[in-house]
Formats: C-alpha cells, sequence, structure tokens
C-alpha cells in the first residue's frame, strides 16, 4: 500500500478508548484528493460499513506485529 504525500496519517494506536469519534473527525476533515491512512492495532471490521455508507472505499493491510494499515478514500 503505497503512501501518497497527500496522505493524513490517524495513528490510533494511543488513544483511549474506542478511536470512533477521532476516525469520523478526520474523515471530515479531509479536503478534496486526500485520503487517510488508519493505523491499529487490530483490523478495524465494523469500521468497513460506516465507511461504506458514507461514500469511502477502503484497502486494509495487515503488518508485522500485528498492526493494520487502512486507506480510506472518497469513493
Amino acid at each position: 500500500m503505497a503512501t501518497k504525500s497527500t496522505d493524513r496519517t490517524l495513528d490510533v494506536r494511543e488513544i483511549d478508548g474506542p478511536p470512533f469519534d477521532d476516525i469520523m473527525t478526520a474523515l471530515e476533515d479531509l479536503e478534496t484528493g486526500q485520503r487517510l491512512r488508519l493505523i491499529a492495532p487490530f483490523e478495524p471490521k465494523p469500521l468497513y460499513e460506516v465507511l461504506d455508507d458514507r461514500g469511502f472505499t477502503h484497502e486494509s493491510e495487515k503488518r508485522d506485529g500485528g498492526v493494520w494499515h487502512v486507506r480510506i478514500d472518497r469513493a
């Protein structure tokens, strides 16, 4: 999964509590052409349906150490 210079990164591994609101805020703040690269300690499966419903696509990849990188784009 390549990283573009227009990517924004949100690492939720250090967030206390559920990261859902932080993720939604980051998505709302995306400018045209930007994408969000989410880094999480688990695969955020519950998020995928929300993303689909809100007009986003996603691509997930499990990396070393069990860390998940999810690229989120506007559909």
